[in-house]
């Protein structure tokens, strides 16, 4: 009887046991599979969400095959609005654009000529307001470079004043003097501050000037470049007449006077122009009409 017993415990003993194991097993196997879904589902979110997804951009997504027809068929057939040349249909505003133009989203239309939308001037800089967004920049960095070389001497002085008066035990300036010190100090700091960021942003213009491009153009032909060249071929911008001739379009140069009176001197002359074709004045060498393909 004892034998028996025994004989049944030790089963029992056997059985939990297998059963605590199975159960250990199922449980780490559960937990390997609960981690294996955790690490899975984060990566694709990694992958596919993006904070800035919405309504407008699912349906731009799903809109896109009709773009692409659209954009193809404008292409191999051309549009026509008044006798003026376009080159494609905004996916925004559903109407004919002319070349080198582009929609803002900020500003909710197409414009002429776009080179990039301006925060500090609320506005898009365009076609009929380049010229005058590059010559603001130009004077503007002059101007602080002027006011910085010539008030060298004073910034010295005041920061060597205010030095001084700080070392010393006890204070030989009034308080008026040194927040006049001070002011010239924060003026000078500030005149430097914004020509050094301004002279980049004149310089990188001027760049784009002389080349006869934007600063969307300039992305799009280096894309284009790119890809031409994988083709073997050599891509070069329609819109590039020379650098002095590029200049002379750009600040409306038609005779060596105007570099006087449209440069130098403020001129409210228009750019050259409507900003829906592009032929080149007759006096240029290049004298024909440049459509962008």
């Amino acid at each position: 009887m004892r034998k028996r017993l025994r004989c049944v415990c030790a089963a029992m003993r056997l059985f939990l046991k297998c059963f605590r194991l199975s159960r250990r097993r199922r449980v780490k196997l559960f937990h390997r599979v609960r981690t294996y879904w955790g690490y899975g589902k984060l990566c694709a979110n990694s992958l596919i969400y993006n904070s800035f997804t919405n309504s407008d951009v699912v349906l731009d997504s799903l809109f896109e095959p009709i773009y692409w027809l659209v954009d193809h068929v404008t292409r191999w057939f051309g549009v026509g609005k008044n006798d003026i040349p376009m080159v494609s249909i905004c996916r925004k505003c559903i109407n004919p654009k002319p070349a080198r133009t582009h929609h803002c989203s900020i500003c909710n239309r197409c414009i002429l000529k776009m080179d990039h939308h301006c925060p500090w001037l609320n506005n898009c800089v365009g076609h009929f307001n380049h010229r005058y967004f590059f010559s603001f920049c130009l004077f503007m960095t002059l101007g602080c470079v002027y006011c910085s070389i010539s008030s060298r001497d004073l910034f010295v002085d005041a920061y060597l004043t205010i030095n001084t008066a700080t070392q010393t035990p006890a204070p030989t300036i009034t308080f008026r003097e040194r927040a006049f010190h001070k002011c010239i100090i924060y003026l000078w700091v500030l005149c430097s501050s914004v020509a050094l960021a301004l002279s980049g942003l004149t310089l990188w213009h001027t760049v784009l000037i002389l080349c006869g491009e934007t600063s969307i153009e300039r992305h799009i032909n280096k894309k284009e470049r790119q890809r031409q060249q994988k083709k073997g071929r050599v891509f070069r911008n329609p819109y590039h007449t020379g650098k002095l001739n590029n200049l002379k379009l750009f600040l409306g140069v038609e005779k060596q006077s105007h570099w006087i009176t449209r440069v130098l001197l403020p001129s409210s002359h228009p750019p050259y122009g409507d900003g829906m074709t592009w032929a080149l004045p007759a006096t240029f060498s290049m004298d024909k009409t440049i459509l962008a393909i």
